[in-house]
């Protein structure tokens, strides 16, 4: 049997299971929890990774695809600008929309 609970916004009292209070139309329970840290660990590691770990597959390919490139792009020395740059913002990109992904705001 559902208990009473309250509102995290308005304070309306609302049952137990409700996922949008009626009242003021806020999501009660995040849909998606994604640990922020783990999404960055795993772009640390694999680029590409941490967005897929997101949900966000094709980003994540297409990321693993241009770090493809710029490993290859290493042989004309270019790469060793852009493989760490990419790598870094792979990282921060996955932080960060883990962080949006919690915070209902993607």
């Amino acid at each position: 049997m559902a208990g009473n609970a309250f509102c995290r916004a308005c304070g309306a009292e609302i049952l137990d299971e409700t996922e949008i209070c009626p009242k003021c139309g806020v999501r009660q329970k995040p849909a998606q929890v994604k640990n922020p840290g783990l999404a960055a660990v795993a772009s640390f590691f694999w680029v590409g990774l941490g967005q897929i770990y997101n949900g966000q597959i094709g980003k994540g390919l297409l990321f693993m695809v241009i770090e493809g490139i710029n490993i290859l792009l290493l042989f004309v020395v270019i790469g060793f600008i852009t493989l760490p740059i990419f790598w870094a913002y792979a990282i921060y990109d996955a932080y960060k929309t883990a962080e949006k992904i919690n915070n209902n705001t993607v």
